[in-house]
């Protein structure tokens, strides 16, 4: 089947799309919607036990086709329908997990739409990419050995995937190294938009907030931090399809240097979201997510689904699409289980002196995990512009130095604690980490000034936030 091109609307802008002092790696994370066109209708079908669930869905999907090319897609709206039937409804695994009811079930709710927005996308679709695949077949054959799956369902179930040229393109590396700019960056995160969607978020979830912060030790600032840079607390979670981006780049990963490592990490992942589809009884073609597989309000790829994820709304289903409760927990599950050390700084600030700034140019060597001892940049003529900060007792504490340079602006300088190393885990990047942080630090500081100006004037503070 021949290729065809569709042009797909960029989403809001991620933190995915910019890289930091060591982040080697292309941007992450985007979400596209689809352009202005002809909607196709294809039906979506549900084992018996999904469809004893929730209803019948449909999924639209809008294409800029020719007359002459319409029909070619409504023919593979019906093939997709027909293998997710076929892979739903034949596969002893999703029979077996229905007997089963296992007490703690991974729900996936129907994406909610988003506003197209942005950058412009070319598509490239070619369906039926992956059907008599060799690549494919020795990977389906793999899934059948180690997690009993049933082979033909799968084999249906891959002729029915697309390849995603906008996630190969958005993956691959730009020919001319991109400027690094912190504070371009940091104004697109620190925004008015993200701030004051925080504080909303942060009252509607204190309570949720503040046991995940007993629980986990994990501030309620840097979960929220987290959740605005991601997807500004949900409202941007991706259109791409999870299984047709994950497929995509686990097979057709661009030919970069670090392509084996990448596809090896993709396939991975393209495991782990089949077996938890499959056990959570999830219709594989309907779940959306980033062009890298993310899914949800804290965008988990499905590894960190599988392996973090919680349910902490209490309804004994993990829901990261809807649930801020499980998106809270599963966060601060996260971070904890990547070594969050409760009580302690994510950075510390340095003197504009002269020699400051020239050791921390030196030490600056785009590491991220804390490595050089705090007395050790002090001897070198490093100055701590932290009063509270007990230099003595903290001399051996290992730190990083974080450079964030401005064209134009010069470069500025932090030392990254372990937490901040933590930061980082989530997504490789410098700015990332510390954007986290001052998001959290921003709305934090609104939320009080609001709960100060309530008491000044007497009314009580909003959702019972403290004073």
């Amino acid at each position: 089947m021949r290729a065809q091109r569709v042009s797909f609307q960029g989403g809001a802008p991620s933190a995915r799309q910019h890289s930091s002092s060591y982040h080697t790696m292309p941007p992450w994370r985007v979400q596209h919607g689809f352009a202005e066109g002809v909607g196709y209708t294809a039906p979506i079908c549900f084992s018996p036990v999904s469809h004893a669930l929730r209803p019948l869905l449909t999924m639209t999907v809008k294409l800029a086709l020719s007359a002459r090319n319409r029909l070619r897609i409504s023919t593979l709206a019906a093939s997709l329908s027909v293998a997710s039937c076929m892979f739903m409804a034949t596969s002893p695994a999703f029979a077996q997990s229905a007997s089963k009811k296992p007490p703690v079930l991974i729900a996936q709710s129907q994406p909610q739409p988003t506003v197209p927005q942005g950058q412009t996308f070319e598509e490239e679709i070619i369906p039926q990419r992956y059907a008599n695949n060799p690549n494919v077949d020795a990977f389906i054959n793999d899934m059948v050995a180690r997690y009993d799956f049933d082979e033909p369902a799968l084999h249906a179930l891959f002729s029915g995937v697309s390849y995603s040229a906008t996630a190969v393109k958005l993956v691959t590396p730009s020919p001319s190294p991109t400027v690094k700019n912190w504070r371009v960056y940091q104004s697109r995160f620190l925004d008015p938009v993200r701030i004051n969607a925080g504080v909303r978020f942060w009252r509607a979830n204190q309570a949720t907030l503040q046991r995940a912060y007993e629980e986990f030790g994990v501030p309620p600032e840097i979960i929220v931090g987290i959740i605005g840079v991601e997807t500004i607390y949900g409202r941007y979670m991706g259109n791409f399809r999870v299984l047709d981006a994950l497929t995509t780049l686990s097979f057709d990963y661009p030919n970069t240097a670090n392509r084996a490592d990448r596809q090896a990490t993709f396939r991975k992942n393209l495991e782990d979201y089949l077996v938890w589809t499959r056990d959570a009884q999830i219709d594989p073609t309907t779940v959306l997510g980033s062009y890298t597989g993310a899914i949800g309000i804290p965008q988990f790829l499905p590894s960190s689904i599988v392996q973090y994820a919680v349910n902490y709304d209490g309804n004994k289903r993990i829901d990261l699409r809807t649930s801020e409760a499980d998106a809270i927990g599963s966060v601060a599950n996260y971070l904890r289980q990547n070594g969050w050390e409760s009580g302690r700084p994510v950075v510390w600030r340095i003197g504009s002196d002269a020699g400051s700034l020239g050791v921390a140019q030196a030490a600056a060597d785009g590491q991220p995990e804390p490595h050089w001892p705090l007395d050790q940049l002090l001897r070198a003529g490093l100055l701590l512009n932290e009063p509270g900060v007990d230099v003595a007792a903290e001399a051996g504490t290992p730190v990083t130095v974080v450079d964030l340079p401005s064209p134009g602006r010069g470069t500025e300088f932090k030392l990254g604690l372990k937490n901040f190393y933590v930061l980082t885990r989530y997504n490789r990047s410098f700015f990332y980490a510390l954007a986290v942080y001052q998001l959290g630090q921003r709305v934090k500081a609104q939320m009080q000034a609001g709960d100060a100006a309530n008491a000044v004037n007497g009314a009580a503070p909003p959702n019972g936030a403290s004073q």
